[in-house]
Protein backbone atom coordinates (compact mmCIF):
# COMPACT_ATOMS: atom_id res chain seq x y z
CA UNK A 1 0.00 0.00 0.00
CA UNK A 2 1.50 3.31 -1.04
CA UNK A 3 0.74 6.23 1.27
CA UNK A 4 1.65 9.87 0.91
CA UNK A 5 0.82 13.06 2.75
CA UNK A 6 -0.51 16.09 0.89
CA UNK A 7 -0.12 19.52 2.44
CA UNK A 8 -3.55 21.02 3.09
CA UNK A 9 -2.55 24.17 4.95
CA UNK A 10 0.54 25.72 6.50
CA UNK A 11 0.56 28.74 8.78
CA UNK A 12 2.48 31.84 7.82
CA UNK A 13 4.90 31.25 10.69
CA UNK A 14 5.64 27.79 9.25
CA UNK A 15 5.45 26.25 12.74
CA UNK A 16 2.17 24.41 12.15
CA UNK A 17 1.06 22.26 9.25
CA UNK A 18 -2.05 20.26 8.42
CA UNK A 19 -1.72 17.39 5.97
CA UNK A 20 -4.06 14.77 4.55
CA UNK A 21 -3.03 11.19 3.85
CA UNK A 22 -4.45 9.68 0.71
CA UNK A 23 -4.24 6.15 -0.57
CA UNK A 24 -6.05 4.15 -3.17
CA UNK A 25 -6.63 1.43 -0.57
CA UNK A 26 -7.83 3.57 2.35
CA UNK A 27 -11.53 4.31 2.38
CA UNK A 28 -11.27 7.05 5.00
CA UNK A 29 -9.05 10.10 5.21
CA UNK A 30 -6.42 10.59 7.88
CA UNK A 31 -5.31 14.09 8.78
CA UNK A 32 -2.01 14.90 10.42
CA UNK A 33 -1.32 18.14 12.23
CA UNK A 34 2.07 19.07 13.63
CA UNK A 35 3.43 22.14 15.33
CA UNK A 36 5.76 23.48 17.97
CA UNK A 37 4.12 24.73 21.16
CA UNK A 38 5.90 27.09 23.53
CA UNK A 39 5.29 25.11 26.73
CA UNK A 40 6.22 21.86 28.46
CA UNK A 41 4.63 18.53 27.53
CA UNK A 42 2.52 18.08 30.68
CA UNK A 43 0.96 21.52 30.35
CA UNK A 44 0.14 20.96 26.68
CA UNK A 45 -1.55 17.60 27.30
CA UNK A 46 -3.40 18.95 30.36
CA UNK A 47 -5.04 21.47 28.03
CA UNK A 48 -5.91 18.85 25.40
CA UNK A 49 -7.25 16.02 27.55
CA UNK A 50 -10.98 15.87 28.35
CA UNK A 51 -12.08 18.26 31.06
CA UNK A 52 -13.32 21.79 31.71
CA UNK A 53 -10.02 23.40 30.67
CA UNK A 54 -10.61 22.31 27.07
CA UNK A 55 -13.85 24.28 26.76
CA UNK A 56 -12.10 27.47 27.84
CA UNK A 57 -9.88 27.64 24.79
CA UNK A 58 -11.00 25.25 22.01
CA UNK A 59 -13.08 27.49 19.72
CA UNK A 60 -14.63 24.55 17.84
CA UNK A 61 -15.88 22.71 20.94
CA UNK A 62 -19.27 23.92 22.26
CA UNK A 63 -19.82 21.38 25.07
CA UNK A 64 -17.96 18.56 26.79
CA UNK A 65 -19.35 16.08 29.32
CA UNK A 66 -17.52 13.20 30.97
CA UNK A 67 -20.00 10.30 30.82
CA UNK A 68 -17.88 7.71 32.63
CA UNK A 69 -14.53 7.72 34.45
CA UNK A 70 -12.57 4.46 34.52
CA UNK A 71 -9.38 5.76 36.12
CA UNK A 72 -7.48 9.03 36.32
CA UNK A 73 -6.54 9.28 32.62
CA UNK A 74 -9.29 7.17 31.10
CA UNK A 75 -12.89 8.17 30.37
CA UNK A 76 -15.82 8.26 27.97
CA UNK A 77 -16.70 11.79 26.92
CA UNK A 78 -19.41 13.39 24.82
CA UNK A 79 -18.65 16.66 23.10
CA UNK A 80 -20.25 18.85 20.51
CA UNK A 81 -18.69 21.05 17.86
CA UNK A 82 -19.86 24.26 16.22
CA UNK A 83 -21.02 24.38 12.62
CA UNK A 84 -18.31 25.15 10.08
CA UNK A 85 -18.01 26.84 6.70
CA UNK A 86 -21.12 28.99 7.21
CA UNK A 87 -22.92 25.87 8.53
CA UNK A 88 -22.35 23.86 5.35
CA UNK A 89 -21.08 21.44 7.98
CA UNK A 90 -23.70 21.53 10.72
CA UNK A 91 -22.88 21.05 14.44
CA UNK A 92 -21.64 17.57 15.31
CA UNK A 93 -21.73 15.36 18.41
CA UNK A 94 -19.09 12.75 19.25
CA UNK A 95 -18.90 10.14 22.01
CA UNK A 96 -15.30 9.02 22.47
CA UNK A 97 -13.26 6.75 24.68
CA UNK A 98 -10.16 8.74 25.70
CA UNK A 99 -6.94 7.54 27.30
CA UNK A 100 -3.78 9.49 28.16
CA UNK A 101 -0.53 7.73 29.00
CA UNK A 102 3.20 8.42 29.36
CA UNK A 103 5.00 7.45 26.17
CA UNK A 104 8.78 7.45 26.01
CA UNK A 105 9.86 11.06 26.76
CA UNK A 106 6.40 12.52 26.27
CA UNK A 107 2.69 11.83 26.50
CA UNK A 108 0.14 10.20 24.23
CA UNK A 109 -3.55 11.06 24.36
CA UNK A 110 -5.61 8.79 22.14
CA UNK A 111 -9.23 8.04 21.47
CA UNK A 112 -11.87 6.34 19.39
CA UNK A 113 -15.61 6.89 19.08
CA UNK A 114 -18.05 4.50 20.69
CA UNK A 115 -21.53 3.49 19.67
CA UNK A 116 -23.63 5.30 22.28
CA UNK A 117 -27.37 4.86 22.17
CA UNK A 118 -28.37 8.29 23.45
CA UNK A 119 -28.38 10.79 20.58
CA UNK A 120 -29.43 14.42 20.48
CA UNK A 121 -31.58 15.32 17.49
CA UNK A 122 -30.01 18.77 17.02
CA UNK A 123 -26.62 17.24 16.13
CA UNK A 124 -25.28 14.85 13.51
CA UNK A 125 -23.35 12.06 15.26
CA UNK A 126 -19.80 12.04 13.95
CA UNK A 127 -17.36 9.18 14.41
CA UNK A 128 -13.65 9.28 15.22
CA UNK A 129 -11.67 6.28 14.05
CA UNK A 130 -8.49 5.62 16.10
CA UNK A 131 -6.71 8.92 16.58
CA UNK A 132 -4.17 10.44 18.90
CA UNK A 133 -2.00 13.34 19.98
CA UNK A 134 1.70 12.74 20.65
CA UNK A 135 3.54 15.40 22.59
CA UNK A 136 7.30 15.30 23.16
CA UNK A 137 9.82 17.91 24.34
CA UNK A 138 12.07 19.42 21.70
CA UNK A 139 15.56 18.00 22.16
CA UNK A 140 17.28 21.38 21.90
CA UNK A 141 14.62 23.27 23.90
CA UNK A 142 12.87 21.15 26.60
CA UNK A 143 10.52 24.03 27.54
CA UNK A 144 8.96 23.73 24.09
CA UNK A 145 7.01 20.76 22.75
CA UNK A 146 6.35 19.13 19.42
CA UNK A 147 2.65 18.27 19.22
CA UNK A 148 1.59 15.86 16.49
CA UNK A 149 -1.99 14.75 15.93
CA UNK A 150 -3.39 12.00 13.73
CA UNK A 151 -7.12 12.42 13.20
CA UNK A 152 -9.46 10.11 11.30
CA UNK A 153 -12.87 11.73 11.59
CA UNK A 154 -15.99 10.68 9.73
CA UNK A 155 -18.26 13.72 9.97
CA UNK A 156 -21.12 11.71 8.47
CA UNK A 157 -23.90 13.29 6.50
CA UNK A 158 -23.94 14.52 2.93
CA UNK A 159 -20.87 16.77 2.81
CA UNK A 160 -18.63 17.30 -0.23
CA UNK A 161 -15.11 15.97 0.45
CA UNK A 162 -13.62 19.33 -0.54
CA UNK A 163 -15.64 21.00 2.25
CA UNK A 164 -14.42 18.40 4.76
CA UNK A 165 -10.80 18.88 3.66
CA UNK A 166 -11.04 22.67 3.95
CA UNK A 167 -12.78 22.54 7.33
CA UNK A 168 -10.37 19.97 8.79
CA UNK A 169 -7.27 21.87 7.68
CA UNK A 170 -8.43 25.22 9.04
CA UNK A 171 -9.79 23.63 12.25
CA UNK A 172 -6.46 21.93 12.96
CA UNK A 173 -4.46 25.10 12.33
CA UNK A 174 -6.83 27.11 14.56
CA UNK A 175 -6.53 24.41 17.23
CA UNK A 176 -2.79 25.08 17.54
CA UNK A 177 -3.24 28.85 17.65
CA UNK A 178 -6.01 28.66 20.27
CA UNK A 179 -3.96 26.21 22.35
CA UNK A 180 -0.87 28.43 22.25
CA UNK A 181 -2.90 31.48 23.37
CA UNK A 182 -4.45 29.50 26.26
CA UNK A 183 -1.06 28.28 27.42
CA UNK A 184 0.34 31.82 27.37
CA UNK A 185 -2.53 32.96 29.64
CA UNK A 186 -2.05 30.06 32.07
Amino acid sequence: MQLFWRLNLKTLSSSTTALKMTSGELLRKCFKAQGVIDDVVNSVIDHIRPGPCRLDWDSLMTSLDILEYFEENCCVMRYTTAGQLWNIISPREFVDFSYTVDYKEGLLSCGISLDWSEKRSEFVRGYNHPCGWFCVPLKDSPNRSLLTGYIQTDLRGMIPQSAVDTAMASTLINFYGDLQKALQKA
